[in-house]
């Protein structure tokens, strides 16, 4: 029996693409080159800076200027954290579906709480959310158990009684390591390592209250 449901925050749970692009494209015009089109930048937004840099100006850490390229990168995003932002069709009513049932949520993300905590106040779920755990509130990211085994501790519900519900494969790895149930959102981002089906998951949504067929 599923007692808590856990999300990742960007492309499960919110669309924060196109803040997330206006800061990268933001970088790029600065140093004459093109903005990028919405859609090169969604496949790549969940993967947050590394892969947005690695989109936008093909370095990768370690490269020279990577660390410097980051900051700024980052920089500009916290101006501009929730313009476009919001959640995705359909969200906001399997939430309130959740709590009509009385079943906890929380959210387990790699953005980092200087940009997760924020977030949740704008989009108005700090008040809902039942925990969030955000990159650099464990000693490992996903595709580590560890931020999902946090979450579970957190909520007071095994991991086996948890579904987790993502956008990227670093999600399902994370969830099955953590001995959780991992949901694919194939209305997310999903990045560019190959098709969601091949990632391991036994269940894929289109469309987010498909979840409440899970519970």
């Amino acid at each position: 029996m599923i007692k808590a449901v856990l999300f990742d925050l960007d492309g499960t749970l919110a669309d924060t693409a196109p803040d997330l692009g206006y800061a990268l494209n933001r970088q790029r015009i600065a140093r004459g080159l093109s903005a990028l089109p919405i859609e090169l930048i969604r496949i790549e937004a969940s993967a947050g800076a590394r892969g947005l840099l690695g989109l936008g100006f093909n370095i990768r850490p370690g490269d020279q200027d990577y660390d410097a390229m980051r900051i700024e990168f980052l920089d500009f995003y916290a101006e501009r954290l929730c313009q476009e932002t919001c959640l995705f069709q359909g969200v906001a009513e399997l939430l309130d579906q959740l709590d009509a049932r009385g079943l906890p949520w929380g959210i387990v993300t790699n953005k980092p709480a200087r940009f997760s905590i924020p977030l949740m106040q704008a989009l108005r779920l700090s008040n809902r959310v039942a925990c969030l755990v955000s990159g650099g509130d464990t000693t490992h990211s996903k595709p580590h158990p560890e931020p999902l085994l946090a979450a579970s501790r957190a909520l007071d519900v095994a991991p086996d009684d948890c579904i987790y519900l993502g956008d990227d494969l670093r999600d399902v790895q994370a969830s099955l390591a953590a001995g959780m149930e991992p949901i694919i959102a194939r209305y997310g981002y999903l990045g560019n390592v190959g098709a969601p089906e091949a990632w391991g998951a036994r269940y894929l949504i289109d469309q987010p209250q498909e979840l409440l067929g899970y519970l």
